[in-house]
């Protein structure tokens, strides 16, 4: 008995879990057969649970099944996701969706993009994980080509914003306590900012509900009145150590601060020798037209925190700092286990190639002031849209009524869209989304708000 693997290009392949063939006096020759990316399907046609054995497992039957099993800690849409490409994703019933969503702003590329996933699968098979205890040159090279994006510092690879949230934090009162005044550790944070679940994170979060029956929280953490210079100045104490601000409040609902108040703030962070740490884990890698929103208010940031988007769906992220605060970082001072994993770094620097070129971008840029403008436009027709809020293809309408029932209704239409803050409709597609699927969206999503 032996083996053979055939390996057949996309275009061509047809699920088939195993054919076998029988050889006149031989023993029977088994194929098995594997391919490159999604199966086909047809619409309206289900998918096939092939793990279990069920094919006949669709939305209903996946969801019945996870909340037997899994925390019932999110609110989930009644939709079990089994494929994605580009701009769109189907369900286990073969319903094809238009995806305004992308993971949360993770997919900025879109869904299975064939360049990213290559480089992550061509890394994996050479090596895979390996801990931070050795050097790999996946690592190395993707954090060269990094740094060459920002200014001079050093990056910490994690896995998530939040974690990258929590080093910046440490590293902020590492650099005070050690450099100033071991008391000098409070941290100023802003209203309506969000800044991750884990503790430290959950303490710069402002929102109360994020934070109930977990306290208490961290100490030494204040939050004043986003886009107000006086608030920040009134709170600074001999004991504040940083500011940390999101250069553009996503979970809120799309708040961007004028150019001005950043440029203020950092002067005023420079001038207290307080450490600046600019929030771009929604925000960075493009999703703002520029491949980070700091470089839209000609500032400099001490620390920047990064995730989601860093290698298209692949858990990443990081903290840059610069080289001042970053020496702080001595060994044994912070570590991970995960971070910066080989696959995950060529999936990021396959991402990162992508994203600097120039026509990315521009297309963010372009269709991100398409959006706004063709949204307010539909403000005339729609009442119940209160205002109109962007930057780049991070856009929200904020509605005078619950958005639940338009997400419900989106989906219904085939358009993916979540609601933040129970009453703004968040819209963050791919950067590489066309004009004509963005036309889509609104169509559905004005049909959405006329019923």
């Amino acid at each position: 008995m032996w083996q053979k693997v055939i390996i057949i290009p996309l275009q061509f392949s047809v699920w088939v879990q195993e054919a076998s063939m029988s050889l006149e006096n031989k023993e029977d020759l088994r194929y098995n057969v594997l391919f490159y990316g999604p199966q086909p399907m047809i619409s309206g046609q289900r998918a096939s649970n092939r793990f279990s054995g069920d094919d006949t497992m669709g939305n209903k039957e996946i969801a019945d099944m996870a909340n037997t099993c899994l925390s019932p800690n999110y609110t989930r849409q009644p939709i079990a996701l089994v494929k994605g490409k580009g701009a769109f994703v189907w369900d286990a019933d073969g319903k094809k969706y238009l995806d305004f969503v992308s993971g949360v702003a993770v997919t900025n590329l879109g869904h299975c993009n064939t360049i990213v996933n290559k480089a992550a699968q061509k890394q994996m098979i050479k090596l895979g994980h390996t801990s931070n205890l050795y050097y790999t040159e996946a690592q190395t090279s993707y954090a060269k080509a990094l740094l060459a994006k920002l200014h001079p510092g050093r990056l910490f690879f994690c896995n998530s914003g939040a974690e990258a949230v929590e080093a910046a934090l440490k590293l902020a009162r590492l650099y005070s306590s050690e450099k100033y005044d071991k008391n000098r550790l409070e941290v100023i944070a802003f209203e309506r900012a969000f800044h991750g679940r884990t503790m430290g994170a959950l303490s710069l979060t402002y929102n109360k509900k994020y934070k109930h029956g977990f306290g208490p929280m961290l100490p030494g953490v204040k939050h004043v009145p986003y886009e107000n210079l006086g608030a920040v100045e009134k709170a600074i104490t001999s004991k504040t150590c940083a500011v940390i601000i999101e250069p553009a409040q996503g979970e809120a609902g799309v708040f961007v601060p004028e150019i001005g108040f950043i440029q203020k703030l950092a002067k005023l962070c420079a001038s207290k020798n307080l450490t600046l740490i600019f929030d771009e884990v929604q925000t960075g890698f493009g999703r703002t037209g520029k491949l980070f929103a700091y470089e839209h208010f000609g500032v400099k940031p001490n620390i920047i925190t990064m995730a989601k988007s860093m290698a298209n769906g692949f858990p990443m992220g990081a903290m840059f700092a610069d080289e001042e605060r970053a020496k702080y970082l001595v060994p044994g001072s912070h570590a991970t286990t995960f971070g910066g994993g080989a696959p995950a770094c060529a999936a990021a620097a396959a991402t990162l190639e992508i994203l600097s070129k120039a026509d990315t971008l521009a297309n963010v840029r372009k269709l991100g002031k398409y959006m706004v403008i063709k949204l307010t436009g539909m403000k005339a027709t729609h009442k119940m849209i209160r205002e109109v809020r962007g930057i780049g293809l991070l856009v929200a309408v904020e509605l005078s009524t619950p958005g639940s029932s338009i997400v419900r209704r989106c989906a219904e239409s085939g358009l993916l869209v979540n609601c933040v803050n129970d009453n703004t409709i968040r819209l963050m597609p791919p950067l590489i989304i066309k004009k004509a699927e963005v036309d889509k969206a609104l169509n559905i999503l004005g049909k959405a708000l006329a019923k």
